[in-house]
């Protein structure tokens, strides 16, 4: 299964309808794609929809039966078995890397382990600032799950709908324009910028996987739209997921914010129908994330060096390989976090600071591209770690 197409409280969902139906039943939970922003924390709107709401749309899709969901007052009250979906806080489960960073809701399927513990299956997979999250499963001691579990949780028994899930005629739900712009506009002028971009990196991780499902489903029925058009808008709304998480980082350490982040997201929800949606092309946002990067002329080949080493260190790979042209996001660990460790780095060692506007994805994934801002940043002339080190180490 690819657990990356899904959240936190889908991915256990997915997990056990396949369990139950067959490897790829759980694509079929991306048959709809919706925008439909509800009110949320900060005054701001949100797509997050919560456990019930998920719930209602795994059972519909998956061929899941759900019980009633109950609360359960401590671990205590939880009982292990087949099928068993909880929800409960991710800064207590010692299995997520949230584990005493922070409060959030996040699933797990409880079972018993065939002694006197519990045998835990999580699905989840995804990068944050404090590790990893890679599906797999634990065995706690009930001591351990206590701890894990010490307040409240939701849970809900999980079986199996009569016959196998069939695919079914895609569904769009897409809001108005006039929404699209306004949510946006949310975003853009709330008074909190730190807590404003804190939220925006949720929203566009959401918005991005929700498409990823989409587009898998598509594909694995056999409707996804020929040509390229897909695939570049899919690349154009990753990229904007990783340009938020840097603005935000930029805005909590006091750093300018890079302009236009906005302006990107309405686009591409205003472009969305278009694609999913039996439209033509999509945003020309989309097509300039393919753009090949040129060579830069006069652009000191001491440069090219200190950048792809540094990149090559943060990425775990060669640094020829980054020299001769390979994009950033073409080795496996790009992420991101990568992006943020890979900036910071070179503004630290070369001693220069990136403008906020250049802190786009079109120019943070390529030697060259990101020795031009360092250009940039420097006025054009050599950054003072070359001047000053030679070799700029």
């Amino acid at each position: 299964m690819d657990a990356e197409l899904f959240d936190c409280l889908q991915v256990n969902l997915a997990a056990h309808a396949d369990r139950l139906h067959g490897a790829g039943t759980h694509l079929l939970l991306g048959a709809g794609l919706r925008f439909r922003p509800a009110p949320g924390p900060l005054g701001l709107p949100t797509v997050e929809r919560g456990v019930r709401a998920q719930l209602t749309e795994a059972t519909r899709r998956l061929g899941l039966v759900a019980g009633e969901p109950h609360t359960a007052a401590s671990a205590a009250d939880l009982i292990p078995a087949d099928g068993c979906y909880v929800v409960a806080d991710a800064f207590h489960l010692p299995w997520v890397p949230y584990y005493r960073q922070r409060h959030m809701e996040h699933s797990f399927l409880l079972e018993n382990d065939g002694t006197e513990g519990v045998l835990i299956r999580d699905s989840y997979h995804n990068e944050t600032p404090w590790g990893i999250a890679r599906p797999g499963r634990w065995t706690l001691t009930r001591q351990e799950f206590a701890a894990a579990v010490p307040g409240p949780a939701l849970a809900v028994r999980l079986g199996a709908g009569h016959g196998v899930p069939a695919a079914a005629v895609p569904e769009a739900d897409f809001a108005d324009p006039h929404t699209v712009d306004a949510y946006a506009d949310a975003y853009r002028q709330h008074p909190d910028r730190t807590a404003a971009l804190r939220q925006l990196t949720l929203e566009t991780w959401l918005l991005t996987r929700d498409r990823e499902l989409h587009t898998a489903y598509l594909r694995h029925t056999g409707r996804l739209p020929d040509g390229d058009a897909p695939q570049a808008h899919l690349t154009a709304w990753r990229k904007l997921t990783e340009q938020v998480y840097l603005a935000h980082r930029r805005v909590e350490r006091g750093r300018p914010e890079p302009q236009g982040l906005t302006d990107r997201l309405a686009a591409l929800l205003h472009a969305d129908p278009e694609v999913f949606g039996h439209g033509a092309e999509p945003a020309s946002a989309a097509s300039a994330a393919r753009t090949p990067q040129p060579r830069t002329p006069g652009v000191p080949e001491e440069l090219r060096r200190a950048v792809a080493a540094t990149a090559a260190r943060v990425l775990g790979t060669d640094e020829a390989t980054l020299l001769a042209g390979a994009a950033f996001d073409s080795v496996p660990s790009f992420s991101s976090f990568r992006v943020v460790e890979i900036v910071e780095r070179l503004e630290s060692e070369l001693g220069i600071e990136f403008a906020a506007d250049d802190l786009a994805p079109e120019n943070l994934h390529h030697v060259d591209a990101v020795c031009r801002v360092v250009q940039r940043s420097n006025d054009g002339g050599a950054p003072r770690a070359l001047v000053l080190d030679g070799e700029g180490r």
